[in-house]
C-alpha cells in the first residue's frame, strides 16, 4: 500500500494529511483545514471566530465549522465537569497571548519561577454550560460577550471530521498539529511517539491502528510576563491564570482525536492524584520532575 502524504504550517503548528492512493483527496483535506484555519483563529479579527466573539447579538448565525466548535466546547465543559473550558479567550488575552508568540521559554526555567503547584479546577461563571448550538438553525445563542477560544478542541474535532469523510480509503492519518485520528478500510499499524516537554527525547512509542491521539503541555507556547512571571496557554479555569499542577504534559489515546484533546487537557488540570483516571485508553504523563508514566488500557 502506497500513500500520498502532504506536510504544512496551519493551526500555529503542522499538519499532516496522508491518504492511501488519492492525492486529490490529499489536496482537498489540505485546503479544508487551510480555510478552518482561516475561519476559526482568535488572531485575525475578520475571521468568523473574531466576528462571532465581537458579535452583541445573543443568537448569532454561524457556520458548520463554528457550529462543531460550539457543540465541541459545551460538550468538553459537560464531561469534563469545567476542567477543559474553551470560553476563556479574554483570559488568556489577559495573560498575554494575543498573537504569535516567540520561542518558548525552557520549560525548567518556567517550573523554577513558577508558584506552587495546585490542581485546576471549573470557573464559577460556568460559561460552556450557556452555549446552545443549533446545527438545523445554522444559530449559536449564548450570553453576549461570552467569547470562544478555539484553541485545541478545533484541532481535535476537524481531524476527525476530515478522517471521517475519508475513511472509505484503505488507509487514513490526519495530524492536525499534535491532535491525531486514525481510519481506513484496512489501516496499516503506525507508531505514534511521545516526546518529553524538556528535551524532546523520545518517551514512549505507541502503535496504533485506529482511533485518536492528542497531548496537551505547558511547554511549547510559554512567555515570561512584564512583572518577570512564567505564563502559559493552558489555565486553570477556576482562576483563569496559568495553571501549575505537577504534571507539564499528558498525551491521551482515544475513540476519537476530539476525545483524546479532552482527555489530555483535563489530565494536565487535574494535577498528578487525578490524572490517570483520565487516560482509560492509555497515554503517558509527565511530571515537572521529568519523570515520566505510560499508561495501558485496563
Amino acid at each position: 500500500m502506497s500513500e500520498v502524504v502532504s506536510r504544512f504550517d496551519c493551526f500555529g503548528g503542522r499538519c499532516t494529511v496522508a491518504v492511501s492512493e488519492d492525492a486529490a483527496a490529499v489536496e482537498r483535506a489540505r485546503q479544508r483545514l487551510l480555510g478552518w484555519h482561516a475561519e476559526l483563529t482568535r488572531f485575525d479579527p475578520r475571521s468568523a471566530l473574531s466576528r462571532f466573539n465581537a458579535d452583541p447579538r445573543d443568537a448569532v448565525p454561524a457556520s458548520p465549522a463554528l457550529l462543531g466548535l460550539a457543540l465541541a466546547t459545551a460538550e468538553a465543559g459537560r464531561v469534563t465537569g469545567g476542567f477543559v473550558d474553551g470560553t476563556l479567550a479574554g483570559d488568556v488575552e489577559d495573560a498575554g497571548y494575543r498573537g504569535d508568540l516567540p520561542a518558548p521559554m525552557p520549560l525548567d526555567l518556567a517550573l523554577r519561577l513558577a508558584p506552587p503547584r495546585r490542581p485546576g479546577g471549573p470557573s464559577p461563571r460556568l460559561g460552556w454550560a450557556h452555549i446552545e448550538a443549533d446545527r438545523e438553525a445554522g444559530v449559536i445563542r449564548r450570553p453576549p460577550g461570552l467569547r470562544l477560544d478555539s484553541g485545541g478542541l478545533a484541532k481535535g474535532l476537524l481531524a476527525d471530521v476530515l478522517a471521517e469523510e475519508l475513511a472509505d480509503h484503505e488507509s487514513v492519518a490526519i495530524d492536525c498539529g499534535g491532535d491525531i485520528r486514525l481510519t481506513g478500510t484496512e489501516p496499516a499499524v503506525r507508531e505514534v511517539t511521545v516526546e518529553s516537554p524538556f528535551d524532546g527525547s523520545p518517551l514512549h512509542a505507541f502503535r496504533l491502528v485506529r482511533g485518536g491521539v492528542a497531548t496537551s503541555g505547558i511547554g511549547r507556547r510559554s512567555w515570561l510576563t512584564a512583572r518577570g512571571r512564567p505564563a502559559h496557554h493552558l489555565l486553570d479555569p477556576a482562576t483563569g491564570r496559568p495553571a501549575f499542577t505537577g504534571i507539564v504534559q499528558a498525551t491521551a489515546l482515544a475513540p476519537t482525536a476530539l476525545e483524546a484533546e479532552v482527555r489530555a487537557k483535563a489530565a494536565v488540570l487535574a494535577g498528578p492524584e487525578h490524572a490517570p483516571a483520565w487516560l482509560p485508553d492509555g497515554g503517558v504523563l509527565v511530571y515537572d520532575d521529568r519523570t515520566h508514566q505510560v499508561l495501558v488500557s485496563a
